[in-house]
């Protein structure tokens, strides 16, 4: 089995905590490098944890160098607390390190997007989120694979107003409608991300829509 090494951004939010622990279980990588602004809440022996300056990525951008880039970086704009703040985590941070790994031969990139993301679109977050895929997408990437979810259901990671939201969706799947947009965990998102890494896929750039994540 060939072992691989992962770079991480983004492993401190839901999305990036699932990743990290089903890479550290999964055989197919030997080396998990997590670039996050916070220490560490977990050890392993496969695991290395880079604590770092997203503004200050000239310092430690050398460091950015494996087979697998997976960019999980996201906040909201309630947490964030301006548009200016949720562009840099959203878009600049992300933007500025999948460049990194491109110009340091970083050969695949796995994104977390969002359902409904596009350039033109008249919506800030959409915008933003179509912005960066479009970005991207013209890097000196092998591979780049754009994974666009629905509602994520984050656990213990849920606000209030989010479970409520969730067990909406839940109760109109039920129904049979909107199948393909019923609220979709985190870890299986996780899972699908890992799953795609480890595939030999002759295309160069690759979007996932719902209904394609609940199948690959």
């Amino acid at each position: 089995m060939n072992t691989k090494t992962a770079l991480v951004i983004g492993a401190t939010g839901a999305t990036g905590t699932s990743l990290v622990k089903q890479l550290l279980e999964n055989g197919h990588y030997s080396f998990i490098h997590v670039f996050a602004r916070k220490e560490a809440a977990l050890s392993h022996p496969k695991l290395t944890w880079h604590v770092v300056d997203f503004d200050a990525l000239e310092i430690w951008k050398d460091q950015i160098r494996g087979d697998v880039l997976f960019s999980a970086l996201g906040t909201t704009l309630k947490i964030a607390g301006s548009k200016e703040a949720q562009y840099k985590i959203d878009y600049t941070y992300q933007h500025d390190v999948a460049k990194a790994a491109a110009e340091n031969g970083v050969p695949s990139l796995l994104l977390v997007s969002s359902t409904g993301s596009s350039s033109k679109s008249p919506f800030f977050y959409a915008k933003i989120k179509g912005q960066l895929e479009d970005a991207v997408s013209k890097m000196n990437f092998k591979q780049v694979h754009i994974f666009r979810p629905p509602f994520l259901d984050r656990g213990s990671f849920l606000r209030s107003n989010e479970k409520s939201g969730i067990k909406f969706m839940n109760m109109v799947n039920k129904l049979g409608v909107m199948r393909s947009q019923m609220p979709m965990p985190v870890e299986f998102l996780a899972k699908q991300m890992i799953r795609i890494s480890i595939r030999e896929i002759d295309v160069k750039i690759k979007t996932y829509n719902p209904k394609q994540i609940w199948k690959l």
